[in-house]
């Protein structure tokens, strides 16, 4: 199996274990508890207190890229799932397999 198609499994399977991940109730519960706590705390900070809001922005932003990097991981496997069953075709239909 050449290197391509090692890192088109690869990134096959990794999909399907971020699909699951983003399927799964309980993952899906926490992010969106974390976001709504950290925005909540964000809202009840002193107007002066720019530390607390900066560190707490942040932290709302960091969940958000949890889930946008599992999202990308699931799409980019999606795109690899694709190609690997046009290459299992193309070789079906020039029998090479």
């Amino acid at each position: 199996m050449p290197t391509d198609e090692i890192a088109l499994n690869r990134a096959a399977e990794r999909a399907a274990r971020a699909e699951t991940l983003l399927r799964d109730e309980l993952l899906l519960e926490a992010f969106d508890t974390l976001d709504q706590e950290y925005v909540k705390a964000w809202r009840a900070t002193a107007a002066r207190d720019n530390d607390a809001r900066e560190r707490l922005w942040q932290a709302v932003q960091i969940v958000a890229k949890v889930r946008d990097h599992l999202g990308s991981v699931l799409s980019s496997g999606k795109l690899a799932q694709r190609e690997l069953n046009d290459l299992a075709e193309r070789k079906k239909r020039f029998g090479i397999v």
